[in-house]
């Protein structure tokens, strides 16, 4: 059995968190006081990865329900309040949504003000435990996609530290590992902020994966002269139709995928459908500050007044992508009828 990094700690009513942005450096964990800090952990990505962001949003809601005073009206309306505020800090990934949606309806459902924190707290612990069995499932079924010594690419951190146990992208390797098939993975740096060089590398090291670090334009290169036999990412978002928000270069990843003929292998809960949006087009991209692409670690690398684009997501259209890997299954070509096939009942 493999042992995870935990990235979110929900004890005694108090949430913790693994700083992400200190890794490699430094391992630091972060007690969260209130819902202020909550969300500049959020927006500061010391808290990150789609799963991981909406189990933190969850508990943290639950950590203020347990802090509300005044009647029942009076606490629903203030927790309701709060859930908007944690769904505003990051518009792309729809895992949080989905989670604060569920403990929503629990909070308007609720009929007395004891039971109310009582019952959020049951059911964000149940979302935690569900997303360290889903993650493993998605493992099991991306690691039938591979064979013994295939070389791997990957983009970002789709590991341990953005979920609750295995990942997703990752989770493939650590039950490799496990089961002592060899793979070996080549991780993309992630430009501008650096989560396949600082989080994706220190996770697989730690935990004795096979990995290799290249930087966002070696590429091409990578796949051609170490004969990659697939690239796997995870995803922020998935519509009805397949098409796929990630972190930006994984767009550039699957025309690479297409152009060498090697699959592009997309690993992701059910959580992350959004089947209110029938195509990429209706996904919101969030945009960054152009200080993470004008400085590294504080120092300037471009001029005080240069124009900056900096997209945080690209979207991957569905007919690029090979497959999509949920803890359900894999979908092979995935469009609106093989998805529906799939996952059926959880589309409606």
């Amino acid at each position: 059995m493999s042992q995870f990094v935990q990235s979110i700690i929900y004890e005694n009513r108090t949430v913790t968190i693994l700083d992400q942005t200190r890794l490699p450096e430094e391992e630091h964990y972060e007690i969260i006081h209130d819902l202020a800090q909550a969300i500049d952990a959020i927006k500061q990505l010391r808290v990150r990865g789609a799963p991981a962001i909406s189990l933190f949003g969850g508990f943290v809601l639950v950590q203020e329900a347990f802090r509300t005073t005044g009647t029942l009206a009076e606490a629903k309306q203030e927790l309701l309040e709060v859930s908007a505020q944690l769904l505003a800090t990051r518009p792309t990934a729809v895992n949080l949504r989905n989670v604060l949606d569920e403990l929503n309806q629990l909070i308007v459902s609720a009929t007395t003000l004891k039971e109310l924190p009582v019952r959020l707290e049951q059911k964000a612990l149940e979302l935690y435990q569900t997303d360290a069995k889903t993650s493993r499932q998605i493992g099991v079924h991306a690691l039938e996609l591979f064979e013994s010594g295939d070389r791997v690419l990957t983009i970002c951190n789709a590991g341990s530290i953005a979920t609750a146990a295995y990942g997703t992208a990752l989770a493939p390797f650590y039950l490799a590992k496990e089961q002592g098939i060899p793979l070996s993975v080549y991780a993309s740096e992630t430009r501008p902020l650096l989560q396949g060089a600082r989080l994706t590398t220190w996770e697989l090291q730690r935990a004795g994966i096979d990995v290799t670090l290249i930087t966002d334009n070696m590429v091409a290169h990578t796949i051609k002269e170490k004969q990659i036999t697939a690239i796997i990412v995870g995803a922020d978002r998935i519509t009805r139709n397949g098409d796929t928000a990630n972190k930006i270069g994984t767009f550039q990843l699957a025309l690479l995928a297409r152009a060498f003929g090697i699959p592009f292998y997309v690993a992701a809960p059910l959580s992350t459908f959004d089947f209110t949006s029938l195509s990429g087009d209706e996904i919101e991209i969030e945009e960054r500050d152009a200080r993470e692409v004008t400085q590294l670690a504080g120092k300037a690398t471009a001029p005080e007044d240069v124009s900056v684009f900096n997209p945080a997501f690209d979207v991957t259209p569905h007919d690029l992508i090979t497959a999509i890997i949920t803890e359900l299954g894999v979908i092979e070509h995935p469009d609106v009828e093989t998805i529906k096939q799939t996952i059926g009942q959880h589309t409606h």
